[in-house]
């Protein structure tokens, strides 16, 4: 057990705090100069470098410093958010690397202090795209509310991200001043964790970063999960592992007919359905990296030309518009494709009878409008039946996983909503426990802000079930839906039309209003005969809709 008996003053912020770690079994290296000869030596030390002189990324021996983040690991013992984000984000060039973990903190947002070897730039943080969603994987920079050589206090508004699903806003959390947009007002597809600003913590350097531009290198990797605490090994994408000379030259050797590209490479590559085998690498051992795939696509363009076959005049006289993707249509395609893809669908189909419903709701908006309040549609008379036949039935409110089927406590109902943007779900939590005055007011406010892509994290996450209604606002009689994953099930409502029905003497009829509606199954979660028992209970609630009140 060793103590790092010194924490050197790389910030002002940090010139006060002593006796903040307590390492077991790292490597601990902090930023030292080029004048120190430096090496690391054992596994159950940790040795402190430090310099007189200001502090510089530039190592003498840097093969032996280079630390991977399952080496250093650090245990948080007690320290502001100051000192947190710069011992979080403490780097050294792109030799070191670091993490920090400690009991009850998380953070999506990614910053990082840098201290570069160019003498030119002092001290500074690197700002990257914070991953704001779940899905998140890029993210567009919508405008900044911040500007170039503005102070920046913790809490205030940077700028406004949007992300795969909503525009959230992202907050500062240092002061500080902004010294650097890297990635202006528009920029788009902006990987998570790619550096979007700069800040330092004095007014004069500001200037030092007039022409700041970073590095291929400097960039940070999107966050992945992290993986269960360990002692004796590491993820893959965390190690580093010494291969002989001998064994880079067979591993990279295309006689065992594997090809090595970047996942970065291997991406574009499917992207623009190229070859791998048709392209040299050009990386590390002959590795195929990002700029192999751009340059074959650009020498692909460029020969189009001469070897495209010669199209007929009606083919040369069609006029169309390429419209840009947004990131929310993005992320829906691509989950909307796994699903497919993945997901055993299969759809049961009843007819419902309204008339009674409609009654009720003649009734209830009646009082609601002498009270001021809201009109109740039928979709929220619809969510709430949803919503108490999945408590009648818990196994259709569930999730599948490789290992178990989680049965959900809470009864959160997603609500497609359709916009220029594209479709949100935003989730209507516990609506098993909520009255339709409440459910309605909830609906059209989340359904307003779905529609100025205002929408936070907490408005769309979290739900267990999806209804989805294209019958009452654009008079689809019936249809089914895709599963919204994880979920299990996915409500599609049609529009109610006027059927006659046979009456109760041999030449009678009357006349009833029925609405068809049909459940998407997930088969792996939801037998036929559950999602038959959900429908009934459904079926239910709508055809005597006072049971809803009990």
């Amino acid at each position: 057990m060793t103590y790092a008996s010194r924490v050197l003053s790389h910030s002002k912020k940090l010139t006060t705090v002593s006796s903040l770690l307590r390492c077991e079994h790292p490597l601990l290296v902090r930023g030292f100069s080029s004048s120190i000869n430096t090496s690391i030596v054992g596994t159950r030390r940790a040795e402190v470098c430090r310099s007189n002189t200001r502090f510089n990324s530039k190592v003498d021996n840097p093969q032996n410093c280079y630390i991977e983040s399952n080496i250093v690991s650090f245990k948080v013992r007690s320290f502001g958010t100051h000192g947190l984000s710069a011992l979080t984000s403490m780097k050294m060039g792109t030799q070191v690397m670091g993490s920090v973990s400690q009991e009850g903190f998380s953070c999506s947002q990614v910053t990082r202090r840098g201290y570069s070897s160019n003498p030119d730039l002092p001290p500074h943080q690197e700002i990257g795209m914070p991953s704001l969603s779940p899905t998140m994987t890029e993210g567009n920079v919508a405008r900044w509310l911040k500007k170039e050589g503005e102070k920046v206090s913790p809490g205030e508004v940077l700028c406004e991200i949007e992300t795969d699903k909503a525009t959230v806003e992202m907050e500062c959390m240092e002061e500080g001043y902004l010294a650097k947009i890297v990635k202006g007002d528009g920029a788009k597809e902006i990987k998570v964790g790619e550096i979007i600003a700069i800040t330092v913590e004095d007014e004069e350097h500001i200037a030092k970063f007039k022409d700041y531009s970073p590095s291929e290198s400097d960039a940070a990797p999107a966050p992945t999960p992290a993986p269960k605490p360990t002692t004796d090994s590491a993820s893959p994408k965390e190690q580093k592992v010494e291969v002989p000379k001998a064994a880079k030259t067979s591993a990279a050797s295309p006689t065992d007919g594997r090809i090595f590209a970047s996942p970065l490479a291997r991406k574009l590559a499917e992207d623009n359905n190229v070859d791998l085998s048709s392209i040299k690498g050009t990386g590390p051992d002959g590795h195929i990296i990002k700029a192999d795939i751009e340059e074959y696509l650009a020498s692909r363009g460029k020969e189009a030309p001469k070897t495209a076959p010669k199209v007929g005049t009606a083919a040369a006289a069609l006029d169309f518009t390429d419209l840009p993707i947004s990131q929310i249509r993005k992320i829906t395609a691509s989950r909307l494709l796994l699903s497919k893809q993945t997901i055993p669908h299969y759809y049961l189909t009843v007819d419902t009878c309204v008339d009674k419903l409609m009654d009720l709701r003649s009734q209830l908006n009646t009082l609601q409008e002498a009270s001021g309040g809201k009109r109740i549609s039928v979709n929220d008379l619809v969510i709430k039946a949803a919503a108490l036949a999945l408590r009648k039935v818990p196994q259709c409110n569930s999730s599948w996983t490789n290992d178990y089927i989680r049965q959900y406590r809470n009864v959160n109902i997603n609500v497609a909503v359709q916009t220029e943007n594209g479709l949100f779900v935003p989730v209507i939590k516990d609506a098993d426990k909520k009255g339709l005055s409440r459910i309605s007011e909830e609906v059209k406010q989340l359904a307003q802000k779905a529609k100025e892509n205002s929408l936070k994290p907490e408005d769309y996450e979290g739900g267990t079930f999806t209804v989805s209604n294209l019958g009452g606002p654009f008079g689809v009689k019936q249809f089914c839906a895709i599963i919204n994953p994880p979920q299990a099930g996915i409500l599609a409502v049609g529009s109610a039309e006027k059927r006659v029905i046979p009456g109760s003497g041999t030449e009678q009829f009357k006349f009833a209003s029925f609405m068809p509606i049909t459940l998407s199954c997930d088969h792996r979660v939801i037998d036929g005969a559950i999602g038959a028992e959900w429908l009934k209970a459904f079926k239910g609630y709508i055809e005597n809709p006072e049971t809803m009140l009990l």
